[in-house]
């Protein structure tokens, strides 16, 4: 939230299903109370991030505003392009009022933000930076640990090198706080791009990883969304979701079954979920 005399703004706004909590998180004194909402901005956009969006634009009255490159999926509604549908994921259909296109500056929450293209992970990202105190707000490009899932190759060949082209531009940036889009705030910005350097380079020396990366991030994500699904549903949602079926029929050509329970079995080797009482959960809900 970039509070300001002139106007409050909301940059993203997180998954539909959530949008209970985001009213009730904005209505409270450390959100804006009483006081109207200018505008939602969007960094990208994905169910993660544009969730909410169809719902504040109601409550609030307020324009949402989306990245120029973003703009036609929304007025198309493609719900392959927005990863909605063909990942499993959901958000309300809205209207986007206006667009930010990279090298705009624009004045949020009384100080000057420059959009920046931020593609890879989504091809028409934005990133947002106020030079004045070297704040980031990164979306997905960029995270403490690493960035947002890259289609591979044989699916979208520019997102790769768009990645790394996106870590460079940052690169030249003097930023001292980063806001990500998932995570916590955080300030050693050298060593997250050093990082994020890193998992590029494993993933342009092996596209298989980058696969297998992509399925387990996109079944995480579906599993923080909806906090569990029965592990006997799995095989009948990986064969369902557009994205699970066309990797599997490319990359692994197992039964949904077999997708299914190797998936589960990476997702629980590296932490990410659990298994309980027949259901998989995400290891954050897990643990409390």
């Amino acid at each position: 939230m970039l509070r300001s005399r002139d106007g409050h703004v909301l940059v993203d706004t997180g998954y539909v299903r959530h949008v209970p909590l985001t009213l009730a998180l904005l209505a409270t004194p450390r959100g804006i109370g009483t006081e109207p909402l200018a505008r939602v901005v969007n960094t990208h956009c994905h169910s993660d991030h544009m969730g909410g969006n169809a719902a504040l634009a109601r409550r609030y009255g307020c324009p949402v505003v989306v990245p120029i490159g973003e703009a036609p999926l929304i007025e198309a509604w493609d719900e392959r392009g927005l990863w909605l549908d063909w990942a499993g994921q959901s958000a309300d259909r809205f209207t986007a009022a206006g667009v930010v296109r990279p090298g705009e500056h624009h004045v949020w929450g009384d100080l000057e933000w420059e959009a920046i293209a931020a593609p890879g992970h989504d091809m028409g990202a934005l990133c947002f930076f106020n030079a004045e105190h070297g704040v980031l707000i990164s979306g997905d490009a960029l995270w403490e640990h690493g960035f947002g899932v890259v289609m591979p190759p044989e699916v979208e060949p520019a997102a790769l090198p768009a990645a790394r082209s996106t870590l460079d531009a940052l690169a030249h940036l003097d930023v001292r706080t980063v806001i990500p889009g998932h995570g916590e705030p955080f300030r050693d910005f050298a060593a997250a791009l050093e990082r994020a350097y890193l998992r590029v380079e494993a993933f342009e020396a092996d596209p298989m990883r980058l696969a297998r990366h992509a399925l387990k991030v996109i079944l995480t994500f579906t599993l923080l969304d909806r906090r569990a699904m029965p592990l006997a549903e799995l095989p009948a949602h990986v064969e369902r979701v557009g994205i699970f079926r066309e990797f599997n029929a490319r990359y692994f050509r197992l039964s949904p079954t077999g997708l299914a329970a190797f998936l589960v079995k990476e997702l629980s080797r590296a932490g990410a979920v659990r298994v309980e009482d027949g259901m998989v959960v995400p290891a954050s809900v897990a643990a409390g």
